[in-house]
């Protein structure tokens, strides 16, 4: 069943902010004393953006004017061809909306559509505090555990089954932040019967979409293009999150939401960076360099990624082989016992005592929507040299002896933190 937000749960972000600034300030102090640090808190993607991106960035830097709120036609055009290509749907190119950064987009979603936020936990850490900002108090919906972490037609059903006539929002966002996992098309398609039933409209957040280790990310706009918004962006996929550069794709059905958005949009940042639009086109073309780029980043992803998991495996944390994006979601459930001899009897616990006795900085549970007492955290293994990586990744299966080279303090940190587990 679905869990509500409570007021005791609206000071967790800004407690899971407050623990970040504090781990922060134990970094640089081990740091300045000569120990090692792990940085493994912030999803920062570790590649550097395409060079053919930066590129069209240098040539559109004079660009000066203020462009139209919804954005640049050109990139909205550009955005409706790329989502045709990659996932097979049809969203108009006036169905596209350009924000600074998608997660500004969903904050205006959320000011605009009146309704229940249902999001699945475990979950980005932003979403349930952007609907508290507006008023709103979201349904949590817990995790299917056997499923490894992901909502179910079930749960979902259940939720909207205790107020059938609720006008409701769900957010789905896959390949996931924090779990590394993803939806299959027929979980996609169970979901979306679910939500055409009961008219659920469907933020679905695919800004690690390109991130499918193979390639094949399936988006259930598919399966319910009627009532799904399609969530992308730059700041993942193409590397450039400091270039805040987000879209919404529309269907026609729910274009009110989009205009409801624009309107709101000209009256808070009027509009995007011109040049950060223009050289977006060049981003979402696609081109040969940048489908070259993406398969180098995907095989290092999938090598280090499912290299790790299998270390964390066979440590005894209970954890899904990841599928996309640089995240793991550990759960250390299973070694309760061992660490509550050691007074760790919280995620929040786990994470501060992983940083002052390791130095490996990770998010506990309790910052993506999960009770504190769960033992699980999220590990965004980002902290390499993505532009070596991509560089000397080359074509074909990517072996221990590529990554002993290029994302060693990665590994590192990972053993340091199996060993203090081991030892506790």
């Amino acid at each position: 069943m679905a869990s509500q937000w409570t007021s005791l749960s609206l000071p967790v972000r800004g407690l899971a902010m407050s623990a970040t600034v504090a781990s922060q300030a134990t970094c640089e102090q081990r740091a300045a004393e000569g120990l090692p640090v792990y940085r493994f808190g912030l999803g920062q993607s570790p590649f550097p953006v395409p060079d053919a991106v930066v590129a069209a960035l240098r040539e559109h830097a004079a660009r000066k004017d203020y462009l139209p709120v919804e954005g640049l036609p050109a990139l909205r055009a550009e955005v409706s061809r790329y989502l045709q290509r990659r996932i097979g749907v049809d969203y108009p190119a006036k169905g596209v909306l350009v924000g600074p950064g998608s997660k500004e987009l969903m904050f205006l979603l959320q000011v605009c559509y009146y309704g229940e936020l249902v999001i699945p936990t475990p979950a980005w850490v932003s979403y349930a505090p952007q609907a508290t900002l507006v008023g709103r108090w979201p349904t949590l919906v817990p995790p299917d555990r056997p499923a490894a972490w992901r909502t179910t037609p079930e749960l979902l059903s259940a939720t909207c089954a205790a107020d059938p006539d609720r006008p409701r929002l769900l957010v789905l966002n896959y390949p996931n932040n924090p779990t590394g996992g993803t939806y299959d098309a027929d979980e996609l398609a169970a979901l979306a019967e679910v939500a055409r039933r009961y008219g659920v409209v469907v933020l679905s957040d695919e800004i690690y979409g390109e991130l499918h280790f193979e390639g094949k990310h399936v988006s259930i706009s598919r399966f319910y293009p009627e009532g799904t918004i399609v969530s992308t962006g730059l700041s993942k996929w193409c590397g450039a999150g400091g270039w805040r550069l987000g879209c919404f794709a529309f269907p026609p059905a729910l274009d009110h939401l989009r205009r409801a958005m624009a309107a709101v949009a000209s009256e808070t940042y009027t509009s995007t960076s011109a040049p950060i639009q223009c050289a977006a086109v060049t981003a979402f073309e696609l081109g040969p360099d940048i489908e070259d780029y993406l398969g180098r980043a995907r095989r290092v992803l999938e090598s280090l990624m499912v290299t790790i998991a299998r270390r964390l495996l066979a440590c005894g944390a209970r954890l899904e082989l990841p599928t996309g994006a640089f995240y793991l979601y550990p759960d250390f459930s299973p070694l309760a016992e061992r660490l509550a001899a050691r007074g760790i009897t919280s995620g929040d616990l786990l994470a501060k005592r992983l940083l002052a006795e390791t130095g490996v900085m990770v998010l506990p549970a309790s910052a993506f929507g999960r009770p504190p007492t769960e033992l699980a955290l999220r590990i965004a293994a980002v902290d390499f040299d993505g532009g070596r990586a991509i560089a000397d990744a080359g074509a074909g299966p990517l072996d221990e002896a590529f990554l002993d080279q290029h994302c060693a303090h990665v590994l590192e940190g990972v053993d340091r933190l199996i060993d203090w587990v081991a030892n506790t």
